[in-house]
């Protein structure tokens, strides 16, 4: 068990809680001294999260700077524990969740401008809230933390959203609580359960894993468990929530939703409903991978039919959340290793896409489509950010979303070579829209004489969009620096899995 003599993992979850806290005590009337104290507080976090990854063991499956203290007991057991670790799969979702942050946050300081405090205090308790969600080694707490997420995403997207954020707010959070209330049946359904094998009752999911769940239980607890996830996801048919979301979030809300919010949905299925239900998992792969397709297709088309470009944006993140998606239930380490590669790639390219479609709305107050043509001339330094992000999303070699899609097919054809041919489809649906997007904003004459002076990024703006581009391109280029950690804990899921299937025959 890797461990640094202290607890990092808390000291990096609950310490935008110390950034509220000093927010909390400034006035007000200094907005700006607010934005300031809440993106240092993203951006030391963020050095935090480094921490983990640099002394993260990458020849390691094992769970690593685990925390674990009583926090319920029952008859002086401890029933519930603040348990807390990290595995290869998890391990870059910590500091992408903390980059995203800090950037979304400096994005704020230009298009906040009514009730500054609540906004950046929000965007803290998101993050902190996001962070447990990745770490936690309870199920309990685990749901404790999956449910937290949505109150400040609630208020963020419910007050500072566009004309029809209520709607979507409302939408957004039924759907999830509809999910997550059958989850939590299960989880304490199962917890019952278990206590006769295990001689106690405990939400330990280390300890889960160690029980054999019958067949018929884990078909039932997978689907109540892979409702909540799928929703979250979005996989198809689930998604109806999230263009909305999107479209009406801010535009810090819009990155933090795809950047981080729908990796906790793919998440939620490498770290609870695969390893639990391993038999569940084999049965129901074909269904998953069939749907995750129709995702991938029905994605890319819609997204080629919009005219909003934030609402193309939003319908391309289903396309490739079912890569991701097919790839997990490819149930091989190629598939699976491209899939949890690919969730870190999506919350670079899709955040930077959100974040470059917030600048320019800031400027024009406008995402439609037909509002622009010729920015290549007037704002040279946002088109090259713009085609660079462009390339990566629709997966350009050399760029971080062809190492991600590549293993994914590669990981399909071997489970199904159907499931490749069809997939491949949405790669050159994701060519047409990104391209089609690119050249109707950025070549041809300049159409509207409000565009002719636009000003071109700022050096805030810049150096929000660095870090991810340059994240996009050495991902791109070195892969295997991302890979190397995960795929010990990918290839121990997967036998797992499999050595479950064998063990019932």
């Amino acid at each position: 068990m890797n461990t640094l003599g202290f607890p990092i993992l808390s000291a990096v979850i609950f310490f935008p809680l110390l950034g509220v806290l000093f927010i909390a005590l400034i006035p007000s009337d200094r907005p700006r001294t607010i934005a300031q104290v809440a993106f240092w507080t993203a951006a030391i976090d963020f050095a935090l999260s480094l921490v983990v990854v640099v002394n993260f063991d990458a020849t390691s499956a094992a769970f690593q700077f685990v925390e674990a203290r009583p926090w319920i007991t029952l008859f002086g057991a401890p029933v519930i524990t603040y348990k807390l670790g990290v595995d290869g799969i998890s391990l870059w979702l910590i500091p992408l969740t903390s980059l995203l942050t800090a950037v979304a946050v400096l994005f704020s300081w230009g298009s906040v401008t009514h009730r500054v405090k609540e906004y950046y205090i929000l965007m803290l308790v998101l993050c902190t809230a996001m962070l447990g969600v990745f770490t936690a080694l309870d199920v309990f707490l685990f749901y404790v933390f999956w449910e937290a997420v949505l109150i400040p995403m609630y208020f963020l997207i419910g007050i500072w959203g566009g004309e029809r954020r209520l709607y979507a707010t409302l939408k957004f959070v039924l759907y999830t609580m509809a999910g997550s209330a059958l989850m939590l049946a299960t989880i304490v359904y199962l917890a019952l359960g278990m206590s006769g094998q295990l001689g106690t009752l405990t939400f330990d999911v280390q300890a889960w894993y160690q029980v054999f769940i019958p067949p018929t239980v884990q078909r039932w607890a997978f689907l109540a468990f892979a409702l909540a996830f799928a929703i979250k996801v979005p996989l198809f048919p689930f998604h109806t929530w999230l263009p909305d979301a999107h479209v009406e979030a801010p535009t810090a809300g819009s990155v933090i939703l795809a950047g981080i919010l729908l990796k906790m949905g793919t998440y939620g299925f490498l770290r609870f409903a695969m390893p639990l239900f391993p038999l569940a998992t084999q049965e129901l792969a074909p269904v998953i991978a069939g749907l995750a397709i129709v995702g991938i297709l029905y994605g890319g088309a819609v997204a080629f039919a919009q005219r909003d470009i934030k609402s193309l944006i939003a319908y391309s993140s289903v396309s490739h959340l079912g890569f991701v998606m097919l790839g997990l239930f490819a149930l091989n380490a190629e598939g699976m290793s491209g899939g949890v590669l690919q969730m870190v790639n999506h919350g670079l390219s899709t955040g930077a896409l959100f974040l470059l479609v917030g600048m320019i709305y800031d400027r024009r107050h406008t995402r439609l489509m037909r509002a622009y043509g010729g920015l290549w001339k007037v704002m040279p330094v946002y088109a090259a950010f713009f085609l660079v992000v462009a390339l990566a999303s629709l997966g350009l070699p050399g760029l971080n979303g062809f190492v991600g899609e590549f293993l994914i097919l590669l990981g399909a054809f071997q489970a199904n070579r159907w499931w490749a041919v069809f997939a491949t489809f949405g790669v050159v649906l994701a060519a047409v829209y990104m391209l089609w997007l690119f050249g109707n904003v950025f070549f041809g004459p300049v159409k509207d004489p409000e565009n002719a002076h636009l000003p071109d990024l700022n050096r805030r703006e810049v150096l929000a969009l660095v870090p991810l581009v340059a994240l996009i391109v050495v991902i791109g280029v070195a892969p295997n620096l991302f890979l190397a950690p995960i795929q010990p804990s990918v290839q121990a899921l997967v036998d797992r899995v499999n050595s479950a299937v064998m063990v019932m025959r």
